[in-house]
């Protein structure tokens, strides 16, 4: 996927193109500070995907994306949360905030991928997952806990481990876990399978949630979770890696 990156700050680009070179599927044709000098390599049709930052003396990101007649996927970068509905007004495929975590790159860049994949526009796809910019049925699950069934939104999910009979759901910002008496196959039915990798005879992972990938373990946070050989390639294909 041929991409290049808009944004005033040099910092803020070298981060970009350290997290574009971990993705295989990534090809950074450019880089540019000021927006307008990327618009003869746009027009010439030479990118599938632009990074770009809003803030900008020039011209403000939003309006250069909304000037140009021929549009490829873009996903916004910024220190500024104020304008993620302009944003998805404008069907990006994603709006980072900065400081950006990889593993919001990974989901973001995974998601721009399968649009380009399946050649249909950002405007039918399911995007700003982590805000809450889906249909209804994506955005949560019940399960069933001892005597009561729990809502559990989608994003809160960082992994799920197998335990004989039950699997514990493990949730963002607390030591809380769920335990339920499922198995994988069932709820594995009831995950969004892009966002949801089994990787492990034991474990399920959200992919937002990956901060890094050791050879054969995954890094959540603190956690190191294993992938298992049958598990392997499935998962690295999904995200684009080796």
């Amino acid at each position: 996927m041929k991409c290049i990156i808009i944004d005033d700050e040099p910092l803020a680009i070298d981060l970009l193109l350290d997290y574009c070179e971990k993705i295989d599927f990534l090809d950074v044709k450019g880089t540019f500070t000021n927006p307008l000098d990327a618009i003869t390599v746009i027009s010439e049709k030479k990118v599938d995907l632009i990074f770009c930052d809003i803030e900008m003396p020039q011209i403000n990101g939003i309006e250069f994306i909304s000037s140009l007649e021929t549009r490829p996927l873009f996903i916004f970068t910024t220190a500024y949360s104020q304008y993620a509905v302009e944003g998805f007004n404008l069907n990006a495929v994603d709006y980072l905030v900065k400081p950006i975590p990889q593993h919001r790159f990974i989901k973001a860049v995974s998601r721009a991928k399968e649009l380009l994949n399946s050649k249909k526009e950002p405007v039918e796809a399911n995007v700003f997952s982590s805000h809450g910019e889906t249909n209804e049925a994506q955005k949560f699950i019940f399960v069933k806990a001892e005597y009561e069934s729990i809502k559990i939104n989608l994003d809160d999910i960082k992994y799920i481990q197998g335990l004989k009979d039950y699997l514990k759901i493990h949730i963002v910002n607390t030591n809380k876990t769920i335990l339920t008496l499922m198995n994988f196959k069932e709820i594995l039915e009831k995950l969004p399978s892009n966002q949801f990798l089994r990787v492990h005879k034991s474990f399920i992972v959200n992919v937002s949630f990956i901060d890094t990938i050791q050879r054969n373990r995954i890094v959540i946070e603190d956690v190191r979770i294993p992938i298992g050989e049958s598990h392997k390639a499935d998962f690295y294909a999904v995200l684009g890696l080796k």
